[in-house]
């Protein structure tokens, strides 16, 4: 089932699915798999492996088993081009295998036999997956005959968990369900090519997240970049028209326009580009608080975008490729690319050497990404970790106590977050603040007053070994917890509270309830 005969059956003048591409000398050898939910004629899933340059395809009516020695049928089918695992959208009716296609599961395989080809060939072929939904072990063995084209996919190892009705109607890639992809029609290609080019306007995807660790992994082929101090952002370009938006979808298109003009130059009809908006200190370090400087009408300070991922591009969705392939993507796209847009470039050695020398520059720490992990959107993934120098996070503004001294407007903030739906007390800052700062804050709290302390635990009003007192209630301020910052300490201490909070800025760009405590998840077991 070679390349040719996709390429026979389909119109490329008519349908978005991508063409074949040519296969590349020397190109780094990457064992992908994509599961693709296909409303056609009938309702079925398209088992992809990438095999010698090529997904080696079956339709799976069943999808696939969970139970240990269940038996599915699969019927192999022409083998697909490596650009259609990130496909999601329609297909033309009067076109081959017409209907919506959604990126059901994505990820990477390990065959468990000898090669994945000399195994496809001897009709058995042990693999074991690790995409988003599935995990385990299973087996393709083909039936009746050499020259069949029915096989049996097998649930070899342990059995797998069933994947539930709506994670079963729920896209990998996108979120969107059948339904959503069907209406979106994002992904179609009509018959008057010229007036439908640039008819895909890419649209906001909800940013994939790391997981804190407090060292590095042991095991696994990770790359390494800066962890900026900025905000998270998606650019999109549609044609000639770009908008930035926040990792919460908010506008920032008019307050960073600069970075607005430098996407729109690049040589792309389309693209979605995962980065960071930083403003740049004297040394050409990432600040967050002089991006505050933009808010409180000070001195603009020189401006970035970072650019470390691509979604999609010219049209073509690519969060289900490999990073290393991604990345590829990226750099070729950004490689005439003019300030204040930079690429994101990997930084090579021991991770723990790096964070040494990140702490002695005063940088706030690195990114670990998996080479071969897919973008996995809204997800805090271990696929990407962050490994911090300096303690640094999100809190959420519960209140003030009353200004002393010189200072006007307030004296110092309470802040807190989200501990199973309940806002926490973590402690008061009282510095980092300037007097623009203070009346800009101060006139945000006003908008959000409120009689009753917000937070499930009372701050203790008396002084003990781990805190310090906030004096007495009744001449406390307080507020609904909306207000976002950020805030860099020393440390927690043994009570839950701030050792010698710093304040940095107002994160406009994050949701109250979604403000956690950052706890390092724990470490993998190193495998044999």
């Amino acid at each position: 089932m070679s390349l040719r005969a996709y390429t026979r059956k389909r119109d490329f003048t008519r349908t978005k699915e991508p063409p074949a591409a040519k296969k590349t000398k020397g190109a780094a050898e990457s064992h992908r798999f994509v599961i693709q939910k296909h409303d056609a004629s009938r309702l079925h899933y398209d088992f992809r492996l990438e095999i010698d340059g090529a997904l080696k395809s079956w339709a799976v009516p069943k999808g696939a088993p969970f139970e240990k020695g269940g038996k599915h049928l699969a019927v192999q089918v022409e083998d697909h081009p490596l650009e259609y695992a990130g496909f999601e959208g329609i297909i033309p009716e009067g076109q081959y295998g017409g209907g919506t296609v959604m990126v059901w599961d994505a990820g990477t395989y390990q065959c468990l036999g000898s090669e994945p080809a000399k195994d496809l060939a001897a009709g058995k072929l042990h693999f074991a997956l690790r995409g988003r939904k599935l995990k385990g072990e299973w087996t393709l063995v083909r039936i009746k005959g050499r020259e069949s084209r029915d096989w049996l996919l097998i649930k070899s190892g342990e059995s797998a968990r069933p994947i539930g009705a709506k994670k079963d109607n729920e896209s990998a890639i996108s979120g969107r369900s059948m339904a959503g992809i069907a209406k979106d029609r994002d992904a179609e290609w009509q018959s008057n090519r010229a007036a439908s080019k640039v008819k895909e306007k890419p649209v906001f995807i909800e940013p994939m997240k790391a997981t804190l660790l407090d060292e590095p992994p042991d095991n696994g082929d990770w790359s390494y970049e800066l962890k900026f101090d900025g905000y998270r952002a998606l650019a999109l370009k549609s044609g000639a028209t770009v908008q930035l938006f926040s990792s919460n979808a908010k506008d920032f298109t008019k307050r960073f326009p600069e970075i607005a003009v430098g996407i729109s130059a690049l040589a792309a009809s389309s693209a979605i580009i995962d980065g960071e908006i930083v403003a740049l200190d004297d040394e050409g370090r990432s600040s967050f608080q002089l991006l505050q400087a933009i808010e409180l009408g000070e001195a603009r300070p020189p401006i970035a975008f970072y650019a470390f991922d691509l979604l999609s591009l010219d049209g073509v969705k690519c969060m289900a490729e490999p990073l290393r392939s991604r990345r590829v993507r990226l750099a070729a796209l950004l490689r005439d690319a003019k300030e204040p847009i930079r690429y994101s470039a990997e930084i090579e050695g021991d991770p723990r050497r790096l964070l040494q020398e990140i702490a002695r520059r005063g940088l706030e720490g690195i990114i670990g990404k998996e080479r071969d992990s897919v973008y996995e959107p809204g997800r805090r993934s271990r696929a990407w970790i962050k490994l911090k120098c300096i303690h640094e996070q999100e809190f959420v503004i519960g209140g003030c106590t009353p200004p002393e001294g010189t200072r006007s407007h307030f004296g110092a903030l309470l802040v807190g977050y989200y501990e199973k739906e309940k806002l926490r007390f973590a402690g008061k800052v009282g510095t980092g603040f300037n007097a623009a700062l203070l009346k800009s804050l101060h006139r945000k709290m006003q908008a959000f007053s409120r009689e009753s302390c917000p937070f499930a635990d009372m701050p203790a009003t008396t002084r003990s070994r781990w805190s310090k007192t906030i004096g007495s209630p009744e001449t406390l301020h307080w507020v609904e917890p909306r207000i976002v910052c950020q805030l860099k300490f020393t440390e927690w201490t043994r009570d839950g509270k701030l050792r010698h909070p710093v304040f940095l800025g107002v994160r406009e760009d994050k949701k109250a309830r979604e403000v956690v405590r950052e706890r390092p998840a724990a470490r993998k077991r190193k495998t044999k």
